[in-house]
């Protein structure tokens, strides 16, 4: 691939046969518009190219990870070149919305989930609803101590964020919980349950990831793909896809349905403002 220029994240090799791409919007939380998103899917893609590269971080300026959606996104996937080929970006009601929806979350998350390299999430801070759309399709989760996991997204009167995968990382009642409180589970509470590998002190996060990264990374880089696509095989043999493909559209009627009762507002305001002043801390 040639050289790209970024502008919401940088992208660097800091150490032998490790890319590291990083959120670089500190100012809004690393809050991700469409720019973002696309930015980092092209990242992935440029290091999955790269035979040098074996193992990829995805990490974060400020002190957050990332406070989730940008909602004072305005772009389409009309101003962009599509990378999953939906198309119908600009169509009226939620067919549009659905359109972009799938392009920018669904079909971008499910991308970065099949990189045929390791991926390693570098945590700290809050993660808030899309900031997880990030965070789950990696390998690995390292986080910092301080680290917190949150998607209150029922607030908006549907029923998670657009990856949901919540049950494969938390089990189905501790998923329902999150969801239906909206409240934040912590570093050591997601260590517990399996969905994050390693809690570590804020100051040890970097070093800490960056090892462990350098450690993965002298693995054999066909045997590192297969184990990827084994582990993989087994989710979607226990049928995950589908699930996810199932509740994408059931996000979509809670659109179409906020469209047609609440002219696109939720029904929760609340349950928003909680969002925004947790992405502004």
């Amino acid at each position: 691939m040639p050289e790209t220029t970024f502008e919401r994240i940088r992208y660097d090799v800091p150490a032998e046969r490790v890319a590291r791409i990083t959120l670089a919007r500190p100012e809004t939380r690393n809050a991700q518009d469409y720019k973002m998103l696309h930015e980092l899917d092209t990242a992935f893609q440029q290091a999955t190219l790269d035979d040098d590269i074996r193992v990829i971080v995805l990490a974060a300026d400020g002190p957050h990870f990332s406070s989730g959606h940008d909602l004072t996104n305005t772009a389409t996937g009309a101003d962009f070149e599509p990378h999953c080929m939906t198309g119908g970006y600009l169509q009226p009601g939620q067919a549009g919305g659905m359109a972009n929806e799938e392009e920018f979350y669904l079909g971008m998350c499910w991308r970065w989930r099949n990189v045929p390299k390791p991926t390693i999430a570098q945590v700290q801070g809050k993660v808030i609803a899309g900031g997880l759309m990030l965070v789950w399709p990696c390998d690995l989760i390292i986080a910092s101590e301080d680290a917190t996991f949150a998607d209150p997204t029922v607030a908006f009167a549907v029923n998670g964020h657009e990856y949901h995968t919540h049950t494969w990382e938390l089990g189905a009642r501790k998923a329902k919980e999150m969801l239906f409180r909206g409240n934040a589970l912590t570093a050591r509470e997601c260590e517990r349950l399996g969905m994050v590998n390693h809690v570590v002190a804020r100051d040890d996060l970097e070093k800490f990831t960056l090892d462990l990264a350098a450690e993965i990374a002298q693995r054999p880089a066909f045997g590192l793909k297969l184990a990827k696509m084994s582990v993989n095989g087994a989710l979607e043999a226990q049928g995950q896809f589908n699930a996810i493909r199932h509740a994408f559209a059931l996000h979509q009627t809670g659109h179409a349905n906020a469209r047609a009762v609440f002219d696109g507002l939720p029904v929760d305001p609340s349950g928003i403002e909680v969002i925004r002043q947790l992405s502004k801390r």
